[in-house]
């Protein structure tokens, strides 16, 4: 982020994949919303990627009408359209459709939900 942060300007466009991901929650979230700040203050557009929900709640709860925030859609049923829908950040990843793929419904059964 150092090496990105000397070279960028304004009206400069960031993508931000899951940056901060490899530390824990409110220490990631932390670190990025200082990040955002930052390069938002300098003039330059910023797309960020994240399932740091402490991050994208706080920036959600601000308001501002110049952030736009996206979620992947899923039906009620839970099928999958791969479009980007207008949303409110949600605490979850959905990890759990991926463990049924894997080990099945039934392994499902006795997992608590937290």
């Amino acid at each position: 982020m150092s090496a990105i942060a000397d070279y960028i300007g304004p009206r400069s466009l960031l993508l931000c994949n899951e940056s901060f991901a490899s530390t824990n929650e409110r220490e990631g979230s932390e670190i990025a919303r200082g990040v955002l700040r930052a390069m938002l203050d300098a003039g330059v557009k910023v797309v960020y990627v994240t399932h740091l929900y402490d991050l994208a709640s706080s920036l959600y709860a601000r308001r501002d009408p110049a952030d736009l925030f996206l979620r992947a859609e899923r039906r009620p049923d839970g099928v999958r359209t791969f479009r980007l829908m207008p949303g409110d950040p949600k605490p979850t990843s959905h990890g759990e459709d991926s463990f049924r793929r894997v080990f099945g419904s039934a392994a499902c059964a006795g997992v608590e939900r937290v």
